[in-house]
């Protein structure tokens, strides 16, 4: 599969371990003499109507990268949460996804 970068910018990052939406892929790493991508960096939405600067900034590395769509890339890797909370802190016998 071939992709471009301007390509990757519009997709939006999903993290599949509790489904939340990170945002959309803002920046790539790149091993520059093997010319090899190791990781996106998705840049989260911005904290007060994009008034007060960048929100929060993802790093994703390529192996936590389980699928690519044509719209929508798919991560597997946990993130701690701003609240301090674990991401599944559901109750016992609850689904662990929750609605957008």
């Amino acid at each position: 599969m071939q992709c471009r970068m301007k390509d990757l910018r519009c997709k939006e990052v999903i993290n599949i371990c509790d489904g939340h939406r990170l945002g959309y892929v803002g920046d790539v790493e790149i091993r520059i003499p093997e010319g090899q991508v190791t990781a996106i960096i998705v840049y989260g939405p911005p904290p007060f109507f994009g008034l007060f600067g960048r929100g929060e900034e993802y790093y994703v590395p390529w192996d936590c990268i389980q699928r690519m769509g044509d719209d929508i890339i798919l991560i597997d890797k946990p993130f701690p949460r701003p609240d301090g909370k674990p991401p599944h802190g559901n109750k016992p016998g609850r689904p662990s996804w929750r609605p957008f």
